[in-house]
């Protein structure tokens, strides 16, 4: 009795960054909906480049750009549409000139939105996989966005 085992390593696609990419669009809607739900009904889609990367007090532009794989020029056209729309602030903190990127309270409470949302994503998905599964794939995901992991294997 023989038994046949599915390949680790699929014979055709969708492959991994397919995948990736459909999971990331469906969450992306969902991140996008409970948003204009609660509200912020003002947001781009272009607007998330931003948004979607947790922004520190006081981050420079050009580090929001780099998260966010565009230019400075991009960004910085973004972010001033997001401090016109009261997400975002520039200021200089230090006095020195160089004015840095804030998170004004509705910034926050839409962070917020988008945090409750994703919380709910992950009990969804959980249910719909299996809390074991899902765990193991949150903890094969962290590993392979690992920072280091991003040219691919060490040499």
């Amino acid at each position: 009795m023989s038994t046949t085992n599915a390949p680790l390593i699929p014979d055709g696609p969708p492959y991994v960054g397919a995948l990736l990419r459909m999971c990331l669009q469906r969450v992306r809607a969902r991140m996008q909906a409970a948003a204009r739900e609660a509200g912020f009904t003002d947001l781009q889609d272009a607007h998330w480049a931003m948004i979607t990367y947790p922004v520190a007090p006081g981050v420079r532009p050009s580090e929001l750009a780099r998260r966010a794989g565009i230019s400075r020029q991009a960004a910085n056209h973004l972010i001033a549409q997001l401090e016109s729309l009261g997400y975002f602030e520039r200021r200089s903190p230090d006095g020195t000139g160089r004015r840095l990127v804030f998170v004004t309270p509705r910034g926050e409470a839409l962070a917020a939105t988008i945090h409750a949302c994703l919380r709910e994503v992950h009990a969804e998905w959980a249910r719909e996989v299996g809390a074991e599964r899902f765990a193991n794939l949150l903890d094969a995901l962290r590993i392979l966005s690992r920072p280091e992991q991003a040219g691919g294997p060490a040499r």
